[in-house]
């Protein structure tokens, strides 16, 4: 039997090496893929009492927020805005099995329509707390969240509603003259 070359010794060498990079690369990989599937909850931020709001979530987060206490989600962002985002009837159902309650209300790009905010204070007086509101960014929710505060008989004040919406991140200043409406009416009476 014949041994092989210097030369063949060292091809098989290298390609022996060539396939242990690969291996750990790939062991690194599906190591950091569980690390980022498993039960790490998504970074939530306080906006008021029992209300906190959030970026896009997904259902493998669900687990996460039960752990932390959350009891009802309120789903902001409307269905098919981007390829590939998780529907509401799919979170619904996650949260469900979960035991969490599960509200819809898309908010749409733009102005936020009185009906939508109308249905966020329905959803939020229904909701068993703490709740999470989420859409693509948080920044939708925390808006529909000062009118809809805005516009709840004894409800915070414009001040108090901005610094919770900055507190958590996020912007609502262009809404004060709204805000401050929405006030204005439930003090006398007034329905927004």
């Amino acid at each position: 039997m014949k041994l092989p070359g210097n030369k063949a010794l060292f091809g098989i060498a290298v390609l022996a090496g060539a396939l242990f990079i690969v291996g750990a690369a790939l062991n690194s990989r599906y190591s950091k893929e569980n690390v980022n599937s498993s039960s790490a909850a998504p970074v939530t931020h306080h906006l008021h009492g029992k209300i906190r709001v959030s970026e896009q979530i997904n259902p493998q987060d669900i687990a996460a927020l039960r752990q932390q206490g959350v009891q009802t989600i309120i789903a902001m962002r409307p269905d098919g805005e981007v390829p590939g985002q998780p529907t509401a009837a799919t979170m619904e159902k996650e949260a469900r099995k979960m035991g969490i309650k599960f509200s819809y209300v898309p908010v749409p790009h733009g102005e936020i329509p009185d009906a939508t905010v109308k249905d966020l204070q329905n959803a939020l007086a229904n909701s068993e707390g703490p709740v999470l509101m989420y859409c693509r960014s948080g920044s939708r929710a925390a808006r529909t969240w000062s009118l809809a505060e805005a516009s709840r008989p004894g409800g915070l004040d414009l001040t108090t509603i901005l610094a919770a919406v900055k507190s958590a991140g996020l912007k609502a200043e262009d809404l004060q003259a709204l805000i401050e409406q929405r006030i204005a009416a439930r003090g006398a009476g007034g329905k927004s």
